[in-house]
């Protein structure tokens, strides 16, 4: 399903409303002081956060005041803080936030290798639930598609937002993206692609793995701007919406018009009430 989007003004201080099912849900959980996190502890809207170290790379866990039954979790796969309202809103409603910088890697088998080692850091020190919601704002398109395809048990959906799709769109450039070629060779490097032929023949792409996702019926959102000329449309969030609903796969895409590449709504309960239904209800 496409949509356009219809920006509405929020009242300061207003909450919006949560099903009375998903309130439920969330009495029935646990006060999540219980848990010794490891690293720094610091406060982040008003929640308490842990940043450390894993392989090198930076990690956050962001904890919930009160967590949900199950301990439910969305995975940023990049810019952890760069919009706020959704992670925050999912946060005071029970899930945890968490972000590994697995930076430069572009969603690369070797991303995706560390992402599984991380995965099973979360779920065995922390019993995390073993399913887990991923959001992919711009290149983490790739990074939350490709571990996805090679994870498909493990994921209860997937938010993307003006994703990456299809690293020839962006940051190769050879469609109507303008493209980075600073970062098309970091692209290429973190793939071991020798070539601009062996980028073009590689068949990994999130818009080539979509039958294994649909196949374990993984509900996807996209929200995208009509005029993005850096991560365009028409080379990414629209193929992969024609190729999911041609594999019996549920999309459902916002689009908002006339807005390049920026990230969000103003209202995110769209957003967040896809990620709760899905995330709360996981076995």
């Amino acid at each position: 399903m496409t949509e356009v989007y219809k920006p509405v003004k929020l009242m300061t201080g207003y909450v919006l409303p949560v099903a009375a099912g998903l309130i439920l849900m969330l009495l029935a959980g646990n006060p999540a002081g219980c848990q010794t996190y490891e690293g720094e502890k610091k406060s982040w809207c008003g929640f308490d956060r842990y940043d450390f170290t894993f392989e090198g790379m930076p990690a956050t866990v962001v904890v919930p005041k009160l967590a949900a039954k199950g301990k439910p979790w969305l995975w940023n796969a990049m810019f952890f803080g760069h919009k706020t309202n959704v992670d925050s809103t999912l946060l005071a409603r029970g899930l945890h936030v968490v972000y590994l910088g697995a930076v430069d890697r572009f969603g690369s088998p070797e991303a995706v290798a560390i992402w599984n080692r991380f995965y099973a850091h979360l779920t065995s020190r922390y019993g995390f639930s073993s399913k887990v919601a991923l959001e992919g704002i711009s290149r983490g398109g790739l990074y939350a598609y490709n571990w996805a395809a090679a994870n498909p048990a493990r994921v209860t959906c997937i938010y993307a937002d003006a994703p990456v799709c299809d690293f020839k769109s962006w940051p190769g450039g050879f469609g109507t993206s303008k493209g980075d070629p600073a970062e098309w060779q970091k692209c290429r490097k973190a793939y071991g692609f020798s070539t601009d032929l062996e980028a073009f023949n590689y068949r990994h792409n999130p818009v080539d793995d979509l039958a294994v996702l649909a196949k374990a019926r993984i509900p996807l959102l996209h929200v995208t701007g009509d005029a993005d000329d850096i991560v365009p449309m028409e080379e990414n969030t629209s193929v992969i919406e024609k190729k999911y609903k041609d594999l019996g796969g549920s999309i459902r895409v916002i689009v908002k018009p006339g807005v390049d590449h920026t990230h969000g709504l103003t209202d995110p309960s769209p957003i967040t009430d896809f990620i709760l239904k899905y995330t709360l209800s996981a076995k």
